[in-house]
Formats: structure tokens, sequence, C-alpha cells
């Protein structure tokens, strides 16, 4: 299966929480998109990576994505060395992706940053036809995708693209919430985490109202990126 857009993230939730809106508006539009997680999250403070990955299943069901993986690297530790690089560069070269979304390039947990680099360097050692990587036996080719994008995350960072996501703002709600785990439940016995609080849901849509609001639209995700943005034309832009 060919995709044409792959977004990989640390931890499940992750991509939910960061571009959801973008992936389900280039679903809308026709394109096939995958997400891969790169830990089961088994560090976290609130469930089990068991129940992660039963939510991330159902967020991927709710956002109509063609595949979820996990690679089940160690969740707070987990390296950008070449056994690491090599498990990404299989799963580039197998779905083959025009465009790739990663982690953040800095964030309050430090596993987002160092994702960020890892996927980032696969992505290029991807398209190196001399790096040979095999799957069941069998050798694949080389692929590198066309860009890399880095999702804004916890942490402000000034954003080089930003993406209306308007019309998919409540489904991106509801992707969020199948990681109910996670987020505030007046029964929970587990600890509190910045992420459990009661307003917590009010905080994301802040976040995404004030990206809209500096392109005119009601809610929009935030993205850097590795390379100039090329247009057409300057009406191209809004």
């Amino acid at each position: 299966m060919k995709l044409d857009l792959l977004a990989f993230g640390a931890h499940p939730d992750d991509v939910e929480l960061s571009c959801a809106g973008t992936i389900l508006k280039h679903i809308h539009q026709g394109k096939k998109a995958g997400i891969i997680d790169l830990t089961q999250g088994e560090l976290g403070t609130r469930g089990s990576a068991a129940i992660r990955m039963k939510e991330a299943a159902k967020a991927a069901k709710i956002l109509g994505v063609s595949v979820r993986e996990n690679l089940c690297m160690a969740d707070g530790f987990f390296s950008n060395d070449r056994a690491h690089q090599e498990l990404i560069i299989q799963k580039i070269r197998q779905y083959r992706p025009f465009l790739v979304l990663c982690n953040a390039v800095a964030d309050r947990h430090p596993d987002h940053g160092r994702s960020s680099q890892l996927v980032s360097d696969a992505c290029y050692l991807s398209g190196l036809q001399k790096l040979v990587t095999k799957v069941g036996g069998k050798e694949q080719q080389a692929w590198r995708p066309a860009a890399v994008y880095h999702y804004v995350q916890d942490r402000y960072i000034k954003p080089d693209i930003l993406v209306d996501i308007t019309p998919f703002m409540d489904k991106k709600m509801e992707a969020i919430q199948a990681f109910a785990s996670q987020f505030y439940d007046k029964n929970s016995k587990e600890a509190e985490t910045p992420i459990s609080s009661k307003n917590f849901f009010d905080f994301v849509r802040a976040k995404m109202r004030i990206s809209g609001r500096d392109i005119n639209v009601e809610y929009a995700e935030a993205f850097t990126t590795e390379r100039s943005i090329g247009v057409h034309d300057l009406f191209s832009l809004i």
C-alpha cells in the first residue's frame, strides 16, 4: 500500500493532539494517510500500554487512516541510532509516503524532540540506494519523502505553515477523546498530569484558535519545515 501522507508520533495520541485535523482534511480530499507510533506510551502516568493500544485503534477508526502501526520502541529510552533508524526506514520504504509529519523539533517531553530528529534522519537515509533493508527476506527499494513537516506540540514554536482545519475540528476532538484514560475523569484514582486537568480540552481548542487567527480562519494546526516553501503564485497564499 502506498500512502500520500505518513504521520509519526513518539507516543499514541501525539498525532491526534497535534495534526489530526490536517490528516482528516487530506483524507477528505481523497489522500491516503497512515500513522506509526514509535512507542506504546508505557511510561505514561495514567492508563497502561494495553489500554493505549485499544485507544489508538479507536482513534485510527475515527480518523479513517489506512494503516496504524506501533514500532514498540522503549518509551523514554529509544535512541537516534542505526537500529532505530532502520525500523523507520523499513516503514518509509514499505509505504512510500509523499509527505511525512513528525514530532516537534523541541518540546516539554524529551521523547518529542528525539523522535523528531530520528524520523527526519531516517527519511533522508531511506533515500540512499546503498543502504539495504529487507523485509521478509525481500530487499526494499530506496524511497525519500518529498518533505518532512514537524507539528507544533505543547510548547510554542513559531510556525512556518498553518493549515486551516476549521471543518474538521470537532472530528479532531473526537479522535483525541478516544484516549480517554489520559484525560479528566472525576472518578479516576490515578495521579493528575498536565493533560488530565478539567480544562485541557479548552486549552487544545484555544491553541487551534490562536493559530487560526493568524490566517483569518477559526481553527488551524501549526507546522515547522526543514526547507523553504515554494508556491506557484502569491495568490495561492491566504
